[in-house]
């Protein structure tokens, strides 16, 4: 309450002078709010209660609350930077396309629903696994191709068809029917190989344990990202009730301004104290929201980079089973051109006039001519 001796200062228009609660002279510029105190401070009628949100003025609130807004926003209750202020945001792995770089937002699938970034980075696995065995199917395919086309020349190698062929002809002949039955070999030794070297790698490459594995993956983070949903909401909660608070405090201080009572000044006193308990617990809130968001950050950047590190290893794994066909394919060729090089031989031995001399040899009837009949 305003004693004698502050009813004889003689103030500048626009200023009273006031008493704290706790018996502390201070000098409040009516129109402003500003505050003048003894020890020279200069500041709002909110800098006579401790230092907290709760006691931080509306306009300084609001000003504070408006820088931040404009660097930062909040998205699924995620905090990101603004793209203002995030060019100073430098990438885990500049120059790499990590996947720990590029999936910290949400995005809407076709059909509108909201997915994760790393939701997307799960599918991609799911993906692979299924691009594996669409790959082992497609093999599985060749392999009966295989086996039906060996089945299918060792079968025509058997057919007597022209097996009456004589002479160097016949003997070409014989070994080019022969040359069938040979790459029926060499098709079914293919087939053979392309199941255990390539069929077999594919379908056991990441077993039944890989979904497995995914599934444990994608339940921890929902749970992080779970967690830091319920204490964003906290924080939320805990803004409004200093909102409130603040709101009440700011209406008891107009009631001071209009008239001083002891009840007046009791209030106020439990509204600051309130208004800086509100402000404790939003700082708590925001301070569990922090630590949720930094825990989720740091599984997300681990999980993610593990994630990368098995796509990384299942691309090298189906490009080696792949070259490994193309090796089996080109042995293929090479074994197919050998069972062709007697054919070959013998087709150059052809000689049409050594099998008419064989022919003749074995067919002949008689080398005496017919002459004139004597009279």
């Amino acid at each position: 309450m305003p004693s004698e001796e502050i009813k004889s200062l003689s103030l500048p228009v626009g200023w009273k002078c006031y008493r704290s609660p706790e018996g502390q002279k201070y000098y409040v510029n009516i129109s402003t709010k500003a505050v003048w105190q003894r020890n020279g401070s200069f500041d709002d009628a909110s800098c006579l209660s401790p230092q907290s949100p709760g006691s931080t003025s509306p306009a300084r609130r609001q000003n504070k609350e408006k820088e931040i807004k404009e660097t930062k926003i909040t998205i699924n209750c995620v905090t990101f930077p603004v793209p203002a202020s995030a060019l100073e945001q430098q990438l885990l792995k500049p120059s790499e396309w990590s996947y720990c770089d590029y999936f910290w937002a949400d995005k809407k699938d076709p059909q509108g629903a909201t997915v994760s970034g790393f939701e997307v980075l799960l599918q991609k696995q799911l993906k692979g696994k299924q691009m594996q065995k669409e790959m082992a199917e497609f093999i599985r395919e060749r392999i009966k191709i295989e086996e039906e086309y060996a089945k299918n020349l060792s079968k025509l190698s058997m057919f007597p068809m022209a097996a009456q062929e004589e002479g160097t002809l016949g003997e070409a002949w014989a070994q080019l029917k022969k040359s069938l039955a040979d790459e029926a070999e060499v098709h079914l030794k293919f087939s053979s190989k392309l199941q255990s070297e390539v069929e077999k790698p594919l379908l056991t490459f990441r077993g039944d344990n890989f979904k497995k594995d995914m599934k444990k993956y994608d339940h921890h983070i929902a749970d992080l990202r779970k967690q830091q949903v319920s204490r964003y909401a906290a924080v939320e909660k805990a803004r409004k009730a200093l909102a409130d608070r603040q709101k009440d405090l700011e209406v008891k201080t107009q009631q001071l301004e209009i008239k001083l009572s002891n009840k007046t000044e009791e209030d106020i006193k439990k509204a600051r104290r309130k208004s800086t308990q509100a402000g404790d617990d939003l700082m708590r809130c925001v301070d569990l929201y922090n630590q949720a968001q930094s825990k989720w950050f740091e599984e997300m950047v681990t999980t993610s980079l593990e994630l990368e590190r098995l796509e990384v290893e299942r691309v090298e794994t189906i490009q080696q089973l792949l070259r490994q066909y193309t090796t089996l394919r080109h042995e293929t060729d090479m074994f197919n051109q050998s069972t062709l090089e007697p054919v070959d031989q013998l087709l150059q031995s052809v000689d049409p006039a050594k099998d008419r001399e064989l022919w003749v040899k074995e067919h002949k009837t008689g080398d005496l001519r017919p002459v004139d009949m004597d009279i």
